[in-house]
């Protein structure tokens, strides 16, 4: 195919109805990206209204927003969503049930706002950031003159059999429809209407239609802010001869298993005279609380509570070992935070951080049922502490390929050569820093 003139800077409207500078998880992840994207294209960022006091106190994204509100569908979808939940913190799968029809009607009404300027041409391209999930279909595909771009996505991993009661305690019974969502309307012409589709680690592209699969580029949706995360200023990981720091951060919520960190380290003699620090807040905190109060373990376990990413950032500049057992974790940004900030990071080896930690940078502890699970982290932070060379080198090769890869301005300039790509009619390229995590 003969390439296209293609602009400098192509002209973007970026669909981001998640887009939240205060926001965790993927609210904030859609903010921080579409402001990196806003420095190597023209964008103008569309997303909900309910994100509009947050963008417009931060004053940073750099590009026009509008703002579109829905809230006639999901006020009450969202709230009926909480009472089915039980809260926020769990039951993701009819979280996202009840998310369908309120992001269409996000999509019909943002097309319907810009309506003018795609008719005319004022956009070069349309690219859908967030909702991250391929469950989630996009109203906007094929429905305008511009190529659509959707992703990065992330989703299709499944529960580990070892873990069915983990399951139960989040509420996800419903995950067993999950794979319905291929006969939603426009559900098969979101990914076969896109000249490309980014998607992040292999269970996500396994996903996807196979007559697709030239469009997609391997690209994970997590990144981080370097502002924030870095180790400048920070002792090396395990240097000098005071206690070790391990470090846990997270959701207190089944599927992360904390209580693998805490039960490893409350239990092992070699680890007396260290300390490990529990960073968030969540449902199983006072289960977790009762495994250290039984172990007498107080004075080493420090439940630190909910914190800003500042604060979770020095934690882990001063911390040495990051211990994140999660059991079914799709992107982990916060894998790529602590390498950022030179932690040894011990991960369990399923979804995102097994690929995250693969080629020696970090320790893969395997995925098995919970008492293996505390057996080996227990190990792997034991050798830690009789190995600080050894671990100390993991730590470094792990924060230089994060912050070689995974800041939001590598990202973002990764992004405008997939733009520049569909506009000229070839191929998405694939980076080989991101295919597989290599």
């Amino acid at each position: 195919m003969t390439d296209r003139t293609v602009p400098q800077r192509p002209r973007v409207l970026l669909l981001a109805e998640n887009c939240n500078p205060e926001w965790p998880s993927l609210p904030v992840v859609g903010y921080k990206y579409a402001r990196a994207l806003a420095k190597v294209a023209n964008v103008t960022v569309a997303t909900h209204i309910r994100n509009r006091e947050n963008i417009e106190k931060a004053a940073d994204m750099g590009a026009p927003v509008v703002y579109i509100d829905n809230e006639w569908i999901a006020r009450g979808m969202y709230r009926l969503s909480r009472l089915l939940r039980g809260g926020d913190q769990i039951a993701w799968s009819t979280n996202q049930i009840m998310a369908y029809l309120p992001y269409v009607v996000f999509e019909r009404q943002a097309l319907r706002q810009f309506r003018a300027e795609l008719a005319r041409g004022d956009f070069d391209l349309v690219h859908r950031i967030t909702p991250m999930s391929p469950t989630l279909p996009s109203y906007a595909a094929g429905r305008t003159r511009q190529p659509f771009v959707i992703g990065p996505l992330n989703g299709n991993l499944a529960w580990p059999e070892a873990f069915r009661g983990e399951q139960k305690r989040e509420r996800e019974g419903l995950r067993r429809l999950r794979d319905l969502y291929r006969y939603l309307p426009y559900s098969r012409g979101t990914f076969t209407k896109a000249a490309a589709i980014l998607a992040a680690f292999p269970h996500t592209i396994a996903d996807l239609p196979e007559v697709v699969r030239d469009r997609v580029v391997d690209l994970p949706e997590i990144g981080f802010d370097d502002t924030v995360f870095h180790g400048r200023g920070r002792t090396p990981a395990f240097a000098g001869e005071g206690p070790k720091r391990f470090v846990f951060a997270g959701r207190l919520v089944p599927y992360k298993v904390p209580e693998a960190a805490v039960r490893a380290f409350a239990t092992s003699e070699r680890l007396k005279g260290h300390v490990l620090q529990i960073v968030g807040d969540g449902p199983e905190l006072p289960r977790l609380q009762a495994i250290v109060a039984e172990t007498g373990a107080q004075e080493r376990i420090r439940f630190e509570g909910r914190k800003t990413q500042a604060q979770v950032a020095e934690i882990m500049r001063q911390g040495d070992a990051f211990v994140f057992p999660s059991i079914r974790e799709l992107g982990a940004g916060v894998v790529i935070e602590a390498m950022a900030c030179g932690m040894t990071v011990l991960v369990t080896d399923y979804g995102a951080p097994g690929h995250l930690a693969s080629q020696g940078r970090g320790v893969r502890v395997p995925l098995q049922p919970l008492d293996g699970l505390v057996r080996d982290y227990r190990a792997a932070m034991e050798a830690c502490v009789a190995e600080p060379g050894r671990y100390a080198a993991i730590a470094t090769a792990g924060q230089t390929h994060a912050h070689r890869h995974y800041t939001w301005a590598t990202k973002a300039a990764y992004t405008a050569e997939i733009y520049a790509d569909v506009l000229a009619g070839r191929r998405p390229r694939q980076s080989a820093a991101y295919a597989s995590d290599a």
